[in-house]
């Protein structure tokens, strides 16, 4: 059984077998295998020494010359391990003696290492992004001096490619466009009821007002100088209403709501980059410098867009935007809106949770933005930022004023893999869960994809027993013995293994405590508790010596590791560009990445 886009990964393979010719005859092969799926740049086999251009297109793989034996094919791990004749994570996808393998090892006979143009090299052309609600607030803010934060009230945003703000899901649906007109309307009003000199710069009986005001204005709220056409087009409503009128209407504007990437016109280029610049690095509007740094041409040059970056990161500004990127890299989200099962957990409160979340922002800003701190310290700190609840939760001494503790190495914990926010939001209502905390990692730390379970497949473990008491491990045996079930979870499993010794609030246990309470038949019976050992060894496949049994171990390792380390950049990126990357900016993101390691990992 394959997944569901394994079949179409075998159309697509049959499609183009033609193109490839008899040297390539293999391709199909593992492609019709779903081999793709995994040992792409965002899989989670992305790390092996096979490799496809993408999981989507039928492309010439890249082989590492140690995975061939020529004199004898069927001894090549190229053909060992997807029929599972040796250890293989993704499972068996080959069955022996089959007519694929056949031609498997026909091709490995002759095969000649090849690099071929990927189908999805295409650079990204002209964009249109629209305002996050978050930007909404900060930009009114800016424009307006209003703090009332409307947009909270908007309809909520998606997470996709793990943020909220990528293009791709930033329609305006009819309930949005509502939400924006009332918006306008009302935030106006309030404008107008109060101090207006923040934007209002003339009396609207001066004679020219009209034209000043809607130039000045219309350069703010548009980010860019207006065309004669709109100046005329605003004019009249000023004439006809007043200032009021045309502020609620360039406030449902789409040159208000929405912002241009490479657009066609390339006069205002230096425009849309401050814009980019900002709304990267500030979450809000260009300030008055960057428009003007704009009009100069100042942001037309690469040198110019570093200095004027720079600018923009030396601003506090810059660490409110880059809170808001760990709130959803690390989705906090979760975290606020889970519950926990207060008889087991009595001490998770709204306070509590403050205290965890609290603690990860610390943590992110000392490593981002200490003086000489290299970033990967956020897996791997031997410390943390503790308020007195949070190290009565750890079982710790509470910190000085700052609340920076050292964690004993006893403790286990280390980074954000040792913090309660990660542990607790990776946790369902009562117990752990190995396969969403391992998940996370392959997913948020390692920026692999991994790929969704077989449609019809029960998600169900065996249900507990006092008869027959069983660990989280025990009960998730059952991914591993069923063959379309552990091509993944021998992938993400392993991993959260490693966590068990803390349980779904993040508090430290040596044991696993399961409480068995009467049924209705069995009304005034006690209950019954059962404490079981844990075996908490766990491993990254596809990372080298990657066992480890603590979140201090896989800390460590994710912050020697070049995956985990890309991965910081590909998260930026995916934040700064509002989508998710293509093979056209993997050589981007390689230099970005190697500048980042040669800097020691300096976040800035």
């Amino acid at each position: 059984m394959f997944h569901a886009r394994s079949f179409a990964l075998v159309f697509s393979a049959l499609a183009s077998a033609t193109a490839f010719g008899a040297e390539d005859a293999g391709v199909p092969v593992l492609q019709k295998a779903g081999c793709a799926g995994c040992h792409n740049p965002d899989g989670v086999a992305s790390g092996t020494r096979l490799k496809f251009a993408s999981a989507e297109h039928a492309e010439v793989v890249e082989v590492a010359p140690a995975l061939i034996d020529r004199a004898n094919p069927l001894q090549s791990l190229l053909v060992m391990k997807p029929t599972r004749r040796v250890a293989h994570g993704g499972g068996k996808r080959i069955e022996p003696g089959s007519a694929e393998e056949s031609a498997l090892l026909a091709w490995l006979a002759g095969y000649k290492a090849k690099r071929r143009a990927t189908a999805d090299a295409k650079p990204v052309g002209p964009v249109m992004r629209r305002l996050t609600n978050a930007q909404y607030n900060n930009t009114l803010r800016d424009l307006l001096g209003d703090d009332s934060r409307i947009a909270d009230s908007f309809p909520p945003e998606d997470f996709v490619n793990g943020f909220r703000n990528q293009y791709l899901s930033q329609g305006v649906s009819p309930i949005q466009a509502e939400a924006y007109a009332a918006a306008a309307e009302k935030v106006t009003r309030k404008a107008f009821s109060g101090d207006t000199s923040k934007f209002l710069t003339c009396r609207p009986a001066e004679v020219g007002c009209a034209d000043k005001f809607v130039r000045q204005f219309g350069r703010r709220a548009f980010r860019r100088p207006l065309a004669d056409s709109e100046i005329a087009r605003y004019r009249r409503l000023f004439t006809a209403g007043g200032p009021k009128i045309v502020v609620e209407a360039m406030l449902q504007s789409p040159n208000f709501l929405l912002r241009t990437e490479n657009g066609l016109d390339r006069s205002r280029r230096g425009y849309e980059t401050a814009s980019r610049l900002s709304y990267f690095l500030w979450n809000t509007m260009p300030d008055e410098a960057l428009l003007r740094s704009a009009a100069a041409g100042e942001l037309d040059t690469a040198a110019g867009v570093e200095r004027a970056a720079r600018q923009l990161i030396a601003d506090p500004r810059a660490r409110e935007s880059m809170n808001d990127f760990l709130v959803e890299w690390l989705r906090f989200d979760r975290l606020t809106g889970t519950v926990r099962d207060r008889r087991m957990f009595p001490q998770f409160t709204p306070e509590l949770i403050s205290s965890m979340l609290g603690e990860t922002r610390r943590l992110f800003e000392a490593v981002a933005w200490g003086e000489g701190r290299s970033f990967m310290e956020f897996y791997s700190a031997d410390y943390g930022f503790l308020t007195a609840d949070l190290a009565a939760l750890y079982g710790v001494a509470a910190g000085p004023n700052d609340g920076r503790v050292a964690f004993p190495a006893s403790t286990g914990r280390a980074g954000v893999l040792g913090q309660a926010t990660f542990l607790a939001l990776t946790s369902k209502p009562a117990e752990t869960s190995p396969t969403s905390r391992g998940l996370f990692v392959r997913e948020q730390f390692l920026c692999q994809d991994v790929p969704q379970p077989p449609p019809g497949v029960s998600t169900n473990l065996p249900a507990l027993s006092k008869d027959q008491p069983q660990t989280n491990r025990q009960r998730l045996g059952v991914h591993l013995s069923n063959e379309s079930c552990a091509s993944c979870h021998s992938l993400i499993d392993p991993i959260g293994f490693g966590f068990e010794k803390f349980d779904a609030i993040g508090q430290r246990r040596d044991r696993q405590k399961l409480v068995f309470r009467p049924s209705r038949a069995e009304k005034g019976a006690p209950e019954s508790t059962v404490e079981l050992d844990l075996d908490t060894s766990g491993q990254v496949a596809g990372i080298p010596d990657s066992a480890f049994a603590s979140p201090r171990d896989l800390g460590r390792i994710l912050a020697g590791s070049a995956q985990c380390q890309e991965c910081v950049v590909k998260q930026v990126f995916r934040w700064a560009a509002g989508r998710h990357e293509t093979a056209a900016d993997r050589l981007v993101i390689r230099k970005a990445y190697e500048q980042f390691r040669a800097s020691g990992f300096r976040f800035p």
